[in-house]
């Protein structure tokens, strides 16, 4: 998926466990970082701003629900996605993780295609573009599965970075992305950019969007960032 590919955070402390997971995540094209505790975790959530959570329920010193409680506690983390994995079978303990505030139940042993199969749902829900989702916004379309962009019908002409910034601006209409935030999504954390770099490429994002004309959809908030609507 390259850069701006979404971020998995694995909060499990059986080494031979994580390392299926990461593999299998990896393979799947997403990014992961790993984490063997709760508090580690925590820390993780804090540092890498993950698209989702997998996290085992039995760790040590800190458990997963209270991981689990702690990121649903906060507002920034709120709605991050978290799937919980669980060796307990029984329905009260489901229901237990469900109303902690995670949003999937994986019971152990379970199956790897399954699990994958339930992160993609999950990703499908808060980052639409990056599991082949069709998105629009007024007559704006972003197919990410044909990696087209056509507006009023007319096709348009999008660099790869400037895709990126679409798909993310989609994602979410009217939010307010700041400069740091659009650098983490579209660039990667792994990579230096300076933040003027941002407003480049809105600008060449907001001539394409314009090239057949209509209104420029992408609005600047001052001191803060930009939004698309």
């Amino acid at each position: 998926m390259g850069s701006g590919q979404p971020t998995v955070l694995v909060v499990e402390d059986e080494a031979a466990q994580q390392e299926i997971l990461g593999y299998n995540l990896e393979a799947e094209g997403f990014r992961v970082v790993r984490a063997g505790n709760g508090e580690e975790g925590l820390m993780m959530v804090a540092e890498e701003s993950p698209d989702i959570i997998v996290l085992d329920w039995m760790l040590p010193n800190l458990s997963g629900i209270e991981v689990c409680r702690q990121i649903k506690s906060r507002p920034e983390t709120r709605a991050t996605p978290v799937i919980m994995l669980s060796a307990r079978t029984e329905d009260a303990d489901r229901v237990r993780g469900l109303e902690t505030g995670a949003d999937d139940y994986v019971v152990k042993p379970y199956s790897v295609l399954e699990l994958m199969a339930r992160v993609r749902a999950q990703l499908r829900r808060v980052r639409p573009s990056s599991v082949g989702v069709r998105l629009e916004f007024d007559d704006i379309v972003l197919d990410s599965e044909t990696h087209r962009v056509t507006r009023s019908g007319a096709a348009l002409k999008l660099g790869p970075t400037e895709f990126r910034l679409l798909s993310t601006f989609m994602e979410k209409p009217g939010r307010v992305w700041s400069r740091e935030q659009l650098l983490d999504r579209v660039w990667g954390r792994d990579i230096y950019v300076d933040s003027r770099t941002v407003d480049v490429h809105v600008g060449r994002l907001r001539k394409a969007l314009c090239a057949h004309g209509g209104p420029d959809p992408v609005r600047t908030v001052r001191g803060a960032g930009y939004a698309l609507g």
